[in-house]
């Protein structure tokens, strides 16, 4: 197992009551985002990735994912959060999809993603949910402007989506501590099972738990959004492998795990240029490196060399989808509508925050499975 500094993050499966009998086995999960990598955590078990679909340039690729680039780090870390298997961690940071299919579709860059282009990832999984089997659609990322969903066109293929049997979970959005929190398409949708964040400081604990800054409503068309919301802070998510950002991660990581101040310096020596500030430092007393090594180690979220802390609802939407993807491996058939009821049957809410910003609380995956089981028999 992958060593991990002294602070190990606590892994959501943790955080949330789960079942952890059903892994999404036999359930196909598309995700639209930024970019994507072929992540251990998706294919060191087994290669579960089915295809890749780039919205800009029409290509499909089949069980093969391109090369990673700048924009590919987002949708693994939305992928590998729902249906990683923890391959790199020794199994801690699993998803509860973790024996889930995927299907990773591009629908920009980490600079720009275009209203039009959702529409298109969404209109090519319609398409194809039969070749793929596809049964849930994650989105993490969000439209350019607010919209009625009774005209506005990606709304409405995302409501054609969820009639044609599609799960569509969508991210509410990280602005609530603005004064405009607007929920954009396709979360507006009412089919859509919108998420919004928890703040449970990491925790879990019912007493600790608050509201991350996701978007809410009400919609432009008065609907009540979020429906249910998951953890949006402290997720931890792999590192996009061969980045600077990984350099510098395995670099904290080493030195947080080091005790002698002579090995201190000789790594630092041994790998100058990974960080001007630690570069800076290297000479300086033992204790002072120890404090700027661990201010790093928490300023960059770093967990180990292979993961870190990441936050947004990006990140509590896959939360959700994995266990629509327990919950469908449970009951194959289950419709997306009766999966949101059972979600928000079984959501419990915070106490002294309002339904506006939290719908009808924290997803609860043990109750759901176990509502939905209940219902079967």
């Amino acid at each position: 197992m992958p060593s991990h500094s002294k602070h190990p993050a606590r892994p959501v499966a943790t955080r949330l009551v789960t079942d952890t009998r059903f892994t999404g086995r036999g359930v196909t999960i598309a995700f639209l985002d930024s970019g994507f990598y072929a992540h251990p955590d998706l294919t060191a078990t087994r290669h579960r990735i089915k295809a890749h679909h780039d919205v800009t340039t029409g290509v499909t690729l089949k069980r093969a994912v391109p090369r990673p680039d700048v924009s590919s780090w987002h949708g693994m870390m939305t992928s590998v959060v729902c249906a990683g298997d923890g391959s790199l961690s020794g199994g801690r940071y699993r998803g509860l999809a973790s024996e889930a299919d995927l299907v990773l579709v591009k629908v920009g860059t980490s600079a720009r993603i275009r209203h039009e282009d959702i529409q298109k990832g969404l209109e090519w999984i319609r398409a194809n949910r039969e070749t793929f089997d596809i049964k849930v659609a994650n989105i993490s990322c969000g439209g350019d402007w607010e919209a009625s969903y009774l005209t506005d066109p990606l709304s409405r293929i995302a409501e054609d989506c969820v009639r044609e049997g599609i799960v569509v979970v969508a991210a509410a959005g990280n602005s609530g501590d603005q004064r405009a929190h607007k929920v954009l398409p396709p979360a507006n949708s009412p089919a859509v099972l919108t998420v919004g964040g928890l703040d449970d400081a990491k925790h879990g604990q019912l007493d600790r738990r608050g509201l991350y800054h996701s978007s809410h409503g009400p919609t432009i068309d008065g609907l009540q959004k979020p429906e249910i919301i998951a953890p949006a802070i402290w997720v931890a998510a792999p590192i996009l492998p061969g980045t600077p950002t990984a350099e510098q991660a395995k670099l904290i990581a080493d030195l947080s795990r080091t005790e002698d101040d002579d090995t201190l310096r000789a790594i630092l020596h041994a790998t100058h240029g990974v960080d001007a500030e630690l570069d800076a430092l290297r000479d300086a007393p033992g204790a002072a490196l120890r404090s700027l090594v661990e201010l790093k180690r928490r300023d960059q979220k770093v967990i180990n060399e292979h993961y870190k802390h990441v936050d947004g609802t990006s990140f509590a939407a896959p939360i959700v989808s994995s266990v629509v993807a327990q919950l469908l491996e449970a009951c194959p058939t289950l419709t997306p509508m009766q999966i949101k009821r059972l979600l928000i049957d079984t959501a419990k809410r915070i106490d002294d925050v309002s339904p506006d910003k939290q719908g009808w609380g924290v997803v609860q995956p043990a109750a759901a499975l176990e509502l939905a089981l209940s219902l079967k028999r």
